[in-house]
């Protein structure tokens, strides 16, 4: 296991914690599905590894955690110890989904819980198998399909996950998490989905904001991916300010906590400086007062007066800051990020 990987697992455990992604996938995904026997002996063996692969999860997140403290103060294990240890770790987990699988070849959500697992820890060839063979059981499983979209859009051709999407809307056309997954991988394969779709630039950005607003119609409150809309808008050109500055509100409304909210006010002071309102954006930053924030808000700052600086004809102090609000933004919403389904 690599140190990237590592990485990657400190910042899903972070980023979700305390659930596995597979488990987290399961509360989000919003399937009607049969609801199983909770007293039913295989039900009961399957919940137990699902809590078990949390576990493992949070464990290895703890030991992430706390070797990087560790290094921080000049210490902490080699990384092939600490990668060892991970891996010996999630071997366990492992084999529990394969003794289960040997024993219940016809369990679906177990393929596709598993697929997730490994593909948690990037293992993605293998995760693929496992959707494939979820598939094949049951060929009307949305979430199969969506599994397999999304690592057709981590390892192509990206043109299957287009179609793969579109078969697991079919199936379910009430899940926001497929439009919002297909959304993402519209906008971050442009090329493609033109070629594909026969549709110019400013076709594809409207495709793929109309299949983020499905998924937003059918789940309002969801923080993530209101913000994960208006930050499409960094990305497209011309500007779409008015656009922009709509989505960014939407995602005020559905932030929960302060940190959320004073994110969110600085990406609408960026809009208001790039559209010549100075004073708004100096009072939506204003409204950031913590801490974690400190760097990026003076960033901002500096950004805003040097806008209206040369909005007013004069010279602007060279700063560190860019010029232009919207280029220090990351454009690059990962498919890594798109959720996948059990």
């Amino acid at each position: 296991m690599s140190n990237l990987l590592i990485g990657l697992l400190g910042a899903l455990v972070a980023t979700n914690q305390p659930a596995a992604v597979s488990n987290l996938v399961t509360q989000t995904t919003g399937i009607t599905v049969n609801v199983p026997d909770a007293n039913d002996p295989v039900e009961k063996e399957y919940q137990k590894i699902l809590a078990d692969d949390d576990a493992a999860q949070t464990e290895v997140d703890g030991w992430i955690r706390g070797n990087n403290a560790f290094v921080e103060k000049g210490g902490g294990a080699p990384n092939d110890i600490l990668n060892s240890r991970i891996l010996k770790r999630f071997e366990v987990v492992k084999q529990e989904y394969e003794d289960f699988i040997k024993s219940n070849p016809k369990h679906v959500r177990a393929y596709l819980a598993y697929g997730s697992f490994l593909a948690d820890i990037k293992d993605e060839d293998a995760g693929k198998e496992q959707y494939e063979k979820a598939r094949e059981i049951d060929p009307k499983n949305p979430a199969a399909w969506n599994n397999l979209a999304n690592y057709y859009g981590h390892n192509g051709p990206v043109t299957n996950a287009f179609a793969y999407y579109t078969k697991a809307i079919e199936l379910n056309p009430t899940e926001p998490v497929y439009y919002h997954n297909f959304g993402t991988t519209v906008f971050l394969y442009r090329k493609d989905a033109m070629e594909f779709y026969k549709i110019d630039e400013q076709q594809v950005f409207n495709k793929a904001l109309d299949l983020y607003s499905k998924a937003q119609k059918l789940d309002p409150d969801n923080f993530q991916l209101a913000q994960d809309i208006a930050q499409t808008y960094y990305g497209i050109r011309p500007p779409r300010y008015e656009d922009a500055l709509k989505s960014w509100t939407n995602a005020l409304h559905a932030a929960e906590t302060d940190i959320e909210r004073e994110g969110v006010y600085i990406h609408v002071a960026r809009i208001k400086a790039s559209t010549g309102h100075f004073d708004e954006a100096r009072q939506c930053l204003n409204s950031v007062t913590n801490e974690f924030y400190n760097t990026l808000k003076k960033r901002v700052a500096r950004a805003v007066d040097e806008k209206e600086a040369k909005a007013k004809g004069s010279d602007a102090k060279d700063t560190n800051a860019p010029t232009n609000l919207d280029a220090d933004v990351p454009l690059d919403k990962l498919p890594s990020k798109q959720k996948s389904s059990n």
